[in-house]
């Protein structure tokens, strides 16, 4: 979801980084997601208590972890998706609340990862199921963008999904000086197609909580 440093050379972008555009002047997106993080290391950090002082009524929160949240070798991002995980999300959605603040609760998007029969692997466990259950719990609006998005990356099937990811041989992009081969980061057309997947979601969400962000959709 992050803005990724030298926007104007780097290809590598996050669906939140293109955002904006979809809406209207009246709806402003402050992208406060970094990359690397955890729900863990997003809360050490203290950069969840920097978005929580600054909430007002009705600012809306879309929450979206689950690929750091896996790192099992690192003590300081890996969760339990049963326990840590799930709570950190309670945690967001219930300060959120206590702010008079919207949250909007998403699974975790899809990496690129066909086996050899072409058939996409899931491979972020049981975290989208807790993201998914305390939403149920809690009532709060849900994106399943894990299930949009493998449908996405199965739309392009697995040679042309390359497109919606980082796969440059050494010098074909400037800011590339070797070959890179990163299936979970997003191309500007990835994180433009997945923005996209995000808007529409919205607009069929039916929650009386999200009228002010529907309308101001372009």
């Amino acid at each position: 979801m992050a803005n990724k440093k030298d926007a104007d050379r780097n290809p590598e972008h996050g669906w939140a980084q293109v955002l904006q555009p979809f809406f209207k002047e009246d709806i402003v997106v402050v992208n406060k997601a970094v990359n690397g993080r955890s729900t863990k290391s997003f809360i050490n950090e203290k950069r969840w208590d920097s978005i929580y002082k600054k909430l007002k009524k009705g600012d809306y929160v879309f929450i979206e972890f689950g690929h750091n949240d896996e790192k099992i070798e690192d003590s300081t991002r890996y969760t339990n998706p049963h326990t840590a995980y799930r709570y950190n999300l309670i945690k967001f959605v219930k300060e959120s609340r206590a702010k008079g603040a919207i949250p909007v609760l998403l699974t975790s998007i899809a990496r690129r990862n066909f086996n050899e029969k072409g058939v996409l692997i899931p491979t972020h466990g049981d975290y989208p199921l807790e993201t998914r259950l305390v939403s149920q719990e809690y009532k709060v609006p849900f994106i399943d963008l894990e299930y949009y998005t493998e449908l996405l990356e199965q739309s392009y099937g697995p040679e042309q999904s390359k497109q919606l990811h980082l796969h440059f041989k050494a010098g074909e992009n400037p800011y590339y000086d070797k070959d890179k081969a990163d299936d979970t980061h997003l191309s500007l057309l990835g994180a433009t197609t997945i923005a996209q997947l995000v808007v529409n979601q919205i607009k069929l969400l039916e929650d009386a909580s999200l009228e002010k962000l529907k309308k101001g959709i372009k």
